[in-house]
């Protein structure tokens, strides 16, 4: 990994992503990766080889991070240009070019350059927000980014419907108050949920993310893993967070 072949842009800055030495570059002027990024892509059943396909892939966080569980190739689809352009580089800063293609476009029409049912697995951390009329008091990287300005929720699982194979997996991030619609419009898209876990910021509250991981074409049988917490009663991460950051044991002090 040399920094010093990678060029940085005005504002841009390298962050660490705390394990396998991976690096990530990050601008405050664009949505940043956050924590259900993180937990997306530890939490997702990934094959040990095939192909790997990470929609709404922002800066690339969810690519990079996979390449750490899986020798499989891995793509990531794009459509702010300017995100897509930082991905690409810090896939190149990390040596993963071999591993990790990005690609700038609509997801929505991918498929249409790809063919149907070519990927074993599909990751997505999708905007949370329908568009409702409201003012958006965001800038446009941001907005995009959390609001469905360029694809709905049916619109990303019809795509995901469209890329995976049969038997193939697509595995979300969301919020717990549209699970009912997300797993009707999986359900409608021949996508069966078959894991579900909330993550809950401290033990009795409510849970305010949701994965979830459905088989193309699967049979219906869902199971309700234990509930993943963030913080514990010292306002510190929980074992099992420190766990999915380092990627190994990583004791608290």
């Amino acid at each position: 990994m040399n920094i010093d072949n990678i060029m940085l842009k005005d504002s841009e800055r390298v962050d660490d992503l705390l394990t396998h030495n991976l690096r990530i570059i990050q601008s405050d002027e664009v949505f940043s990766f956050s924590m259900d990024a993180v937990l997306l892509a530890r939490f997702a059943s990934i094959p040990p080889k095939g192909r790997v396909l990470d929609l709404c892939t922002g800066n690339g966080v969810v690519p990079l991070l996979l390449t750490s569980r899986t020798k499989a190739s891995i793509e990531g689809i794009e459509i702010q240009p300017r995100l897509a352009d930082m991905a690409r580089r810090s896939v190149a800063l990390n040596g993963l070019e071999e591993s990790v293609v990005i690609r700038e476009g609509d997801l929505r029409e991918l498929y249409k350059e790809t063919g149907h049912g070519i990927y074993d697995a599909i990751t997505v951390n999708p905007p949370y927000m329908p568009m409702n009329g409201s003012d958006i008091k965001l800038n446009e990287h941001q907005a995009i980014a959390r609001h469905e300005i360029h694809c709905t929720l049916e619109e990303v699982l019809q795509a995901c419907t469209r890329l995976v194979r049969t038997g193939g997996k697509v595995n979300m991030v969301h919020r717990p108050q549209r699970l009912g619609e997300l797993m009707t419009l999986m359900r409608e898209n021949r996508l069966e949920p078959k894991r579900i876990r909330f993550v809950h910021s401290r033990a009795g509250s409510e849970a305010n993310m949701v994965l979830i991981e459905a088989l193309r074409d699967g049979k219906p049988d869902v199971r309700i893993l234990p509930p993943l917490i963030v913080y514990n009663e010292h306002n510190e991460y929980c074992q099992e967070l420190l766990d999915i950051y380092y990627g190994s044991k990583k004791k608290r002090n």
